[in-house]
């Protein structure tokens, strides 16, 4: 109330509250309201939003373009060109995937495309670009709450055949998926998948289309898990490359996309501030090295939980303590789990966590928090916001669960377009090698994307920073016995955990061992 009666009088506070004289402490004071076209507030909503005044499901409506009844089916046609409009803006950090346009070639003429990734204004670009290369394109989503759907909405106009929306339900997710790919008049020859859900879907329901198929590009650890498996079972039908385990995958979108993009989800969900609260990120791998470092910077005090004692050494070097989760769940104000496992917080640990804990996730999958046991008939669910629910106990704590324990980033927030175009444009490589391979050149069995296509990838985004590369002369060359040309790195060279098959790992142990005297000690 003294504050109040300061300010008695005062035609303006910080541009937002008018205080009339004589005004009453308990009466609402009159709000200066900014105001914002429809327009803009359509765009921001059809992008950003899982909600419409329109709730039913999408699948229930006869989808029609400006063409009439076609073959895709996604939220609302009508958002097309909001969503044009933030393709054209991710499209100028991706200049490196348009200038490949311009060259007239068609390395991927008469690939048909079938792809699962996040439809977001960023893979839209790589969505076109891949049709200007020449392939014909079918597109779900790899994860419910990731589509924009004007984005959606927008490629749709453009031809291309769109199964997604935002805010789908598990059997939406694979009704889409299965109508990607379930057509008598459509049959593709190359996957491009994030996860392996649709390659996974493709073995179980249709296996007869890998008759066809010249290979499968998989960009995450979770679905790079399920190829290695296939082929140590013998089962892999085609060749794949493992584009998650590239050196510009693992560098820069596992690393600074997720450091960029992990603050934005939290704040935009929970409006949290990050000085001096205690937060467990659980894996030190790429991901984990750019939460913690985001984290860390805003004042933050981290911990790290790990398996592999590498990686444990490296946050221990880099100031963070390593620390089992049974150890610190008492204290702490949040919990990111970014290991790409399953079963990494349980019930157990849930709940033990004080009340109003961040519980949320950075990797692929929702396996990693126990879902299934926050689903249990003594608990609660109270949905605050979009994507973000109070579970909450007998007792009255609660805990705050962001977008279910799926992928926070992607989920809750927009993301660099700039990191995104890197993996882009290294996906794009790969399936234009497998497309084009020759006969024999791969067996069936999964790939690393060659050495020369990563610093490749590396160098069509130097222009943009105005980078000039140094030039090895004929003798430095000669002494470091490369070429002055490249690759500058052996093809073993990849990340402190990368994944390479039982065999290929070995060979490298061997390698190393011949001329390290340290072999004996092992």
């Amino acid at each position: 109330k003294n504050f109040c009666d300061l300010l008695r009088g005062k035609t303006e506070i910080f541009g937002i509250c008018h205080f009339e004289p004589k005004q009453e402490f308990n009466r609402p004071p009159t709000r200066t309201v900014r105001s914002m076209s429809q327009s803009s507030t359509d765009s921001f909503a059809s992008v950003h939003s899982d909600t419409s005044d329109d709730e039913s499901s999408p699948r229930d409506k006869l989808q029609k373009s400006t063409k009439g009844p076609s073959d895709f089916c996604i939220k609302n046609i009508s958002q097309a060109d909001f969503g044009r409009k933030e393709i054209e803006m991710a499209g100028r950090e991706e200049e490196d995937l348009r200038l490949k346009r311009a060259g007239g070639e068609k390395p991927l003429a008469g690939a048909k495309v079938v792809g699962c990734t996040h439809i977001t204004a960023q893979t839209a670009v790589l969505i076109e670009t891949l049709v200007a290369l020449g392939a014909q394109c079918r597109w779900a989503a790899c994860n419910i709450f990731s589509t924009q759907n004007a984005v959606a909405a927008a490629l749709v106009k453009a031809g291309i055949s769109v199964f997604a929306w935002r805010g789908e339900s598990e059997d939406e997710f694979w009704w889409c998926i299965d109508h990607c790919v379930g057509t008598e008049t459509w049959q593709p020859n190359m996957i491009l998948d994030d996860g392996g859900d649709l390659t996974d879907w493709i073995y179980k329901k249709y296996p007869e289309l890998f008759k066809n198929l010249k290979g499968v590009v998989e960009e995450s650890i979770t679905g790079v898990y399920r190829l290695y498996q296939l082929s140590k079972a013998g089962r892999l039908s085609v060749p794949a490359m493992n584009v998650n385990d590239s050196v510009t995958k693992q560098k820069f979108d596992n690393l600074y996309f997720c450091k960029e993009s992990v603050l934005e989800g939290l704040k935009r969900t929970t409006d949290i501030m990050f000085g001096g609260k205690q937060v467990v990120v659980c894996g030190y791998g790429e991901v984990g090295k750019g939460c913690c470092a985001a984290l860390k910077a805003l004042g933050a005090i981290v911990y790290v939980t790990e398996v592999d004692p590498i990686c444990a050494l490296q946050a221990c070097m880099d100031g963070f303590r390593v620390i089992k989760l049974s150890e610190i769940v008492r204290h702490i104000d949040m919990v990111i789990t970014c290991t790409g496992n399953k079963n990494v917080v349980m019930r157990e640990h849930l709940d033990k966590m004080k009340n109003g804990c961040i519980v949320c996730n950075m990797g692929h999958s929702s396996s990693e928090i126990d879902l299934a046991g926050l689903r249990s008939s003594d608990l609660k669910w109270v949905h605050v916001r979009p994507r973000v629910d109070h579970v909450i106990w007998p007792d009255g704590k609660r805990i705050v669960l962001l977008a279910e324990g799926r992928l926070l980033n992607l989920s809750c927030s927009t993301v660099p377009s700039f990191v995104l175009s890197i993996t882009a444009a290294t996906q794009a490589m790969a399936l234009i090698e497998l497309y084009n391979a020759p006969e024999g050149r791969y067996n069936k069995d999964v790939y690393l994307l060659p050495k020369k296509m990563d610093e490749y990838v590396a160098s069509l985004h130097l222009p943009i920073f105005d980078a000039h590369l140094t030039e090895l002369s004929d003798d430095q060359a000669k002494y470091m016995g490369i070429s002055k040309h490249g690759p500058f790195k052996p093809n073993y060279y990849r990340q402190v955990n990368f994944s390479l098959s039982r065999r290929q790992t070995l060979t490298h142990i061997l390698t190393f061992n011949v001329s390290n005297p340290f072999c004996f000690l092992l």
